[in-house]
């Protein structure tokens, strides 16, 4: 509480540092200053992974598809001889984790073939099948490295950052590369963020009129991930964001779409840099993140400096119930 104004201080988790003060110049000034930008266009978009929550060493849906392409491969051995089941069968992780910064170089090359495998693991399965399997892994695995539930690895100065938009009138929305079903599981407990606000890459579905049922057919409807994700921003939210938030290049068109190409649009672009090296968050990094970091009109949050913590002190899920 700051005593001298009466009210909670925002962004508890940040530190006093320029980030954080444009960040509330910039809310207050679309919210309450002289010209403020109506209630129903204050619309606030974020990637996920890396930037809401951990990504290092291990992308948390790829924790999820391992663990699928460990089973298959037991029932069928001859998959443990070809990629990606072999990178789940021997633990050695390396081609995936190459196959995902090939991508971000502009390479699909693996990204593609990895792809082809995660799409046949939910051929013919139902929705509701599928978001008990995701269930039951959020339930029962923890963080490889943290040895934590993955609840425990969001992002706390993010949450605090969505709460503080919301309490501006902005709505918040998701906007990722992942799975979007994938998401849509945790993100209201995790994020506060309800499933309909998810916009993510997406399987092929198919309506079953038999069985009353949507099922996932054998391909990708789409990867959102690039030029794709403000093609489906405005396909799914129909609005142009005031706010983005990335932490990749895979994230810099949606942080362009928001600011607009002459910079005289109001909008703000945050790129979460991961360059703490005391331990406190994921490895650090800026491959696959290069040309967002060199970008004139992207806002950098540096994690070692403008973060005062990394992961929220309490179980966000916990607290909840």
């Amino acid at each position: 509480m700051n005593p001298a104004e009466g009210h909670i201080t925002p962004l508890p988790s940040w530190n006093d540092t320029p980030t954080r003060r444009t960040i509330i110049e910039f809310v207050e000034s679309v919210a309450t200053g002289p010209d403020p930008v109506p209630v129903a266009e204050r619309v606030a978009v974020f990637d996920n992974d890396g930037t809401l929550w951990s990504e290092k060493p291990l992308v948390v849906q790829l924790h999820y598809v391992i663990g699928q392409w460990q089973a298959a491969a037991k029932e069928d051995p001859s998959l443990a001889e070809k990629q990606p089941f072999k990178a789940a069968v021997t633990g050695d992780l390396s081609w995936i984790g190459g196959a995902v910064e090939k991508h971000y170089l502009g390479d699909d090359s693996d990204l593609k073939t990895m792809i082809a495998s995660l799409v046949g693991m939910t051929d013919g399965v139902d929705v509701d099948a599928y978001a008990a399997s995701v269930n039951e892994f959020f339930r029962d695995v923890r963080h490889p490295v943290l040895d934590v539930p993955y609840s425990r690895v969001v992002y706390e100065p993010m949450r605090e950052l969505m709460r503080y938009l919301e309490s501006h009138g902005f709505t918040c929305y998701i906007v990722s590369g992942g799975e979007r079903d994938f998401m849509r599981n945790v993100t209201e407990e995790y994020y506060g963020v309800p499933p309909e606000r998810v916009v993510g890459s997406a399987f092929g579905l198919t309506y079953d009129e038999d069985a009353r049922k949507v099922r996932y057919t054998a391909g990708l409807e789409f990867f959102d991930d690039g030029p794709m994700k403000p093609v489906r921003i405005w396909s799914r939210i129909g609005r142009r964001p005031l706010l983005a938030c990335g932490n990749s290049n895979g994230d810099l068109p949606m942080l362009q779409f928001a600011v607009g190409a002459d910079q005289s649009r109001r909008g703000l672009a945050l790129l979460v840099h991961h360059d703490d090296h005391s331990g406190r968050g994921d490895q650090p990094y800026d491959k696959g993140a290069e040309n967002a970091l060199a970008a004139d009109d992207v806002t950098v949050i540096s994690i070692a400096e403008d973060w005062s913590q990394v992961f929220p002190a309490h179980d966000p899920v916990a607290a909840a119930e």
